[in-house]
């Protein structure tokens, strides 16, 4: 059976030479195209190797709906997504499946903001896609395309200019920092930015070749070699990346992982010490950040899972500071997109501050998250649903994104994924077997 074409807010996935071949890559490039006011596409792309391939076709695709392009190579979704903005483009796609594994590649469209498009956008790029209707130029405004190397020096002088990073700080406390690249552009972008701020850069995977040692999502039970890296090199902390570097998940100065849900919550504390305000992340996120935000007396606002529901979020409330907790930091004095050199830079103004990363994240709730993915029902959601509002009775419910219940200090969200034919099951309580308990109800409702 042929793997799904998953088509979401995140963009439209799939597995290349299978659900994601050449023509299906040049007749969405050209969809998305023909969306879009006056102006150049900006694309940038991870280091996947079937990366070349897709660029060709989606290049092809757009150039053939007569679109100018600006390719600026290799780079991370923050990097593309602030090359849209510094060039004023019409839009720009990041040709990156992020954590899905290597068979898949993936196009994420961005808006004239370089912000990934809202639903109605993303529904009309869809529609057109599928239609199948005012998809090519005549041969006379077929679209032309440049090279653009200076995106990365873009976005470095954007992260160093932030007013809540204090530079000649992280420079005189000389970090050493080890960096797992996962052999893709974060591998290139992260240790740049190290450099800036005075670190010596520790480079595990850095080289961006798209062979992929490890799992891509940067989860505790993922980052055993950056571990045996940081112990080995007697780093401050280590850092991972995704393949598109928008996420980031640090280890201790022993090689233990934080977990990736510290990552906003470390990064929203240093951003609320500068400036007071709202802070929004999605249903799935951990407590700790409410935590944070009790602690500075101001507002969170939970969203439905997505970058794109994040973010109109952060404009709707003008908020300081928020993003997801799977490691994705979003920071609006930065840019409206999550950003792992933004998440390096305020965990290293953190650490610079005085202390060790571990003693700044032991002044947070220490709380047991399971995140766990099961295979879809095929059965309606609506009588999915009814079983698990039957399970949790008695529970808050928000039904906004799939059902989130919660009670007290524990939660549970149980949704569909946009990213994979999976059905993701999240929870959260102070203790571990509670938290597996509360995933084993949601399982018991799902497979009934």
């Amino acid at each position: 059976m042929a793997s799904p074409l998953m088509i979401s807010v995140a963009g439209v996935r799939g597995v290349v030479g299978d659900s994601l071949t050449p023509p299906v890559l040049a007749r969405f490039a050209a969809a998305f195209g023909r969306s879009l006011g006056a102006g150049p596409v900006v694309i940038g792309r991870d280091a996947r190797t079937t990366g070349p391939m897709v660029l060709a076709a989606v290049s092809a695709g757009l150039s053939a709906a007569g679109r100018d392009l600006v390719d600026i190579g290799l780079a991370t979704t923050p990097t593309t997504q602030l090359a849209v903005e510094h060039l004023r483009a019409a839009g720009g796609v990041i040709l990156t499946a992020s954590h899905n594994p290597a068979p898949w590649n993936a196009l994420k469209f961005l808006s004239p903001l370089g912000e990934f498009l809202g639903p109605a956008e993303g529904a009309a790029v869809r529609e057109r896609f599928e239609s199948d209707r005012d998809l090519w130029a005549s041969w006379d405004r077929v679209g032309g395309s440049r090279r653009e190397a200076g995106a990365l020096e873009w976005h470095l002088e954007r992260v160093l200019a932030l007013d809540c990073i204090d530079v000649a700080a992280i420079r005189r406390r000389a970090l050493r920092v080890a960096v797992d690249g996962c052999a893709s552009v974060g591998g290139v972008a992260v240790p740049a930015l190290l450099e800036r701020l005075g670190a010596s850069v520790v480079r595990l995977d850095c080289e961006p070749n798209g062979a992929f040692t490890r799992e891509l999502e940067p989860l505790p039970q993922h980052l055993g070699a950056l571990g045996r890296v940081v112990r080995e090199s007697r780093a401050d902390f280590g850092v991972a990346l995704d393949p598109d570097a928008d996420r980031a998940a640090f280890v201790d100065a022993a090689g233990e992982p934080l977990g990736e849900e510290y990552t906003v919550a470390l990064g929203t504390r240093v951003a609320l010490a500068r400036r007071s305000g709202p802070v929004v992340t999605n249903l799935s996120t951990s407590r700790i950040l409410d935590f944070v935000c009790r602690q500075a007396s101001v507002p969170l606002h939970r969203t439905p899972v997505g970058e794109a529901h994040v973010v109109a979020g952060l404009r709707a409330t003008a908020a300081v500071a928020g993003g997801e907790g799977n490691g994705g930091m979003i920071l609006p004095a930065a840019h409206y997109g999550r950003d792992g050199l933004v998440a390096v830079a305020l965990v290293a103004h953190l650490v610079s501050g005085g202390g060790t990363l571990r003693e700044r994240a032991a002044e947070l709730p220490q709380l047991a998250m399971i995140k766990d993915k099961l295979a879809r029902p095929d059965e309606p959601w609506e009588r999915i649903s009814e079983r698990l509002r039957r399970a949790f009775d008695g529970w808050s419910v928000d039904a906004a994104d799939g059902l989130r219940f919660a009670r007290d200090e524990e939660w549970v969200h149980v949704r569909a994924s946009g990213t994979e034919p999976v059905v993701r099951v999240i929870a959260e309580a102070p203790r571990g077997e509670r938290t597996r308990a509360l995933v084993e109800i949601a399982r018991r409702a799902l497979s009934a």
